[in-house]
């Protein structure tokens, strides 16, 4: 590799998910940093790292997802670390980056806690954010350090391409998630439709209209996360009744919390493929999820970090 070796970087993992850490490392041809983080009796975070990481590369694996304050202190506290220890640049490595749905002042007294996370990152110490398909873009912004914002959305289509569907629509969920459903029906040259709904408020959503042909279609929805899963399975329910053929569902981020696993169940969903950003632990696995792996995409990005190359070559 040019501009370094292999030598001169270390991978860590916090708690949040050590299996797509290790995955990624495995994929380097490196094992994991010796660290570890636990906590004291009244619950504070501990970490000591067992290895000099004086002047090397240091990135740090750590998905801010459920519980996102422990996973994100213990983020924090590891950023910290490394650099009191002289590591010469800490890459804070955030598959799914939480906070991140409040990015605006939508009324009046509302807090804007994607740029508080930020904040928290740079102010500990972090010199660069790798993460992956933020809930909105211009969060980037909210970073005055690099930030490398990979998309998922190819390795979704690749998925999709290799199934061979016949009559496909790219169904977008709402309209903030147009673009992304044009990017996906650009990939697999299909047309899009897009379901118009509005939100009485937070975690409920309403269908209102489906904008576009999906008669006889197999529909793919795609959105960036499913939380409670209320968009995506009225969206489905409602395109299967206006004749859609079948419904698969796909996402970056399963956050999964609530009744999103009862709601999927009973869905009009056949297929939901997932990424493993977040861990999906055995009791909320169901039948028709499909899991596919991040860790290739992750590897290449970090390998291109540390060799100065382009990121942006990965995706074309």
């Amino acid at each position: 590799m040019k501009n370094g070796s292999f030598s001169d970087y270390r991978i860590f993992s916090g708690n949040s998910h050590p299996e797509l850490a290790e995955e990624i490392a495995s994929i380097m041809g490196k094992p994991l940093g010796r660290a570890t983080v636990t906590r004291f009796s009244d619950g504070e975070v501990s970490v000591n790292v067992w290895e000099s990481v004086r002047g090397r590369d240091v990135y740090i694996i750590q998905s801010t997802c459920d519980p996102v304050n422990d996973n994100l202190v213990e983020l924090l506290i590891m950023i910290d670390a490394m650099k009191r220890a002289s590591a010469g640049r800490v890459n804070a490595v955030i598959p799914y980056y939480g906070y991140a749905r409040q990015d605006r002042k939508a009324k009046a007294r509302d807090p804007i806690t994607a740029k508080l996370v930020a904040n928290m990152l740079m102010a500990s110490g972090a010199d660069r954010v790798v993460t992956m398909d933020l809930h909105a873009a211009q969060i980037q912004g909210y970073f005055d350090i690099p930030v490398d914002h990979l998309v998922g959305m190819p390795l979704l289509a690749r998925y999709f391409k290799e199934k061979n569907l016949e009559d496909v629509v790219v169904v977008s969920p709402d309209h903030g998630s147009v673009t992304r459903a044009r990017n996906l029906a650009q990939y697999l040259n299909v047309p899009i439709a897009i379901v118009d709904k509005r939100r009485p408020e937070p975690n409920k959503s309403e269908i209102m209209n489906i904008i576009g042909n999906i008669e006889d279609k197999n529909c793919i929805i795609l959105d960036d996360m499913i939380d409670t899963a209320g968009t995506i399975c009225n969206a489905a329910n409602a395109i299967k009744e206006m004749g859609a053929k079948n419904v698969y569902a796909c996402a970056t981020h399963a956050v999964l919390s609530g009744p999103a696993i009862e709601r999927l169940e009973a869905s009009a969903i056949k297929e939901l493929v997932l990424l493993n950003t977040i861990p999906v632990p055995e009791e909320k696995r169901i039948e028709k999820m499909v899991s596919r792996s991040v860790a290739p995409l992750f590897a290449e990005a970090i390998t291109r970090i540390f060799t100065n190359d382009s990121i942006s070559k990965i995706f074309e």
